[in-house]
């Protein structure tokens, strides 16, 4: 595809995806298979954080740990029961989603720079993405354009202009991290400026709590790929921002298909996420 100054940018295709997508092993254990850490959901919005739970279980993580409000807490494990509330070791993080980066207690606000400084990957949404330019580790910045014109503002960037491709990838360079920005285009770009497409959706993706589900789906993701690798580097979190917003738009087309081309909701989505994982790692004919 073409933008509008006439420059390529590739699409995300299914044999992307189907590189970036884990099918576990018979050797495997839940730890092989990835262990997502979700700092996720406030008082004012636990859904967020069983959203993200469910989803990151459907994409297929081997553990999900969830750190947060006891209020959220309850509503994950009366939707989840096998999801572990207890501090352990974690290959992905998810934070933010539901939060408020207005309401964040100094603990809070803690806790979230000491992970965003380590080595894990860490998938940063919503209510955490004001602290994503002070860190170090692999990050994976997953803003809307409202989002987004914060983050460069506090970059000390001009507002994102029409070119929403060149405005991503400027993002990503100063930020020194992945930045996908979500949209009925979602574009991708690593700090390298490597820039791609995902173009997968539906109209209905276009409703509340869709991009907490997105997030769980993608730290799914990482985790898996750090079981393998440890250490990932920009252009494999691309690959991997890129296969979770692909797998979420095909999701989400897959939930309102079934509902006779319908109105879905977030949990809709979350829950046609296997079978469209199956559907990619399905022999090719």
């Amino acid at each position: 595809m073409t933008d509008r100054n006439g420059r390529t940018v590739p699409l995300w295709t299914e044999s992307d995806v189907r590189a970036h997508v884990r099918a576990p092993r018979s050797d495997d254990d839940k730890y092989r298979r990835g262990v997502v850490g979700m700092r996720t959901g406030a008082d004012a919005y636990p859904g967020a954080a069983v959203l993200g739970v469910e989803a990151a279980w459907r994409s297929g993580a081997g553990m999900v740990r969830y750190a947060g409000p006891r209020r959220a807490e309850d509503l994950v494990l009366a939707r989840r029961p096998e999801t572990v509330t207890a501090v352990g070791r974690v290959q992905a993080w998810v934070l933010g989603s539901g939060t408020d980066a207005a309401t964040r207690t100094p603990e809070e606000t803690s806790v979230l720079r000491d992970i965003l400084a380590g080595d894990v990957a860490v998938v940063v949404d919503a209510g955490a993405l004001d602290l994503a330019p002070e860190g170090s580790a692999p990050r994976i910045l997953t803003p809307h354009a409202r989002e987004h014109d914060r983050l460069r503002a506090a970059l000390g960037l001009a507002a994102a202009d029409a070119d929403r491709g060149a405005s991503v990838v400027e993002t990503a360079r100063a930020v020194g991290a992945v930045v996908l920005l979500k949209g009925a285009r979602t574009l991708v770009a690593d700090p390298d400026g490597t820039l791609v497409a995902v173009e997968a959706g539906t109209p209905w993706l276009a409703t509340a709590g869709t991009g907490d589900v997105l997030a769980g789906i993608i730290g799914a993701l990482v985790a898996a790929a750090a079981a393998d690798q440890p250490r990932l580097d920009p252009r494999r979190l691309a690959g991997l921002a890129a296969t979770g917003a692909w797998l979420h738009g095909h999701a989400a087309r897959r939930a309102s298909t079934e509902r006779a081309g319908g109105p879905i909701t977030a949990l809709d989505v979350a829950d046609a996420v296997p079978a469209v994982i199956g559907a990619v790692l399905a022999p090719v004919a």
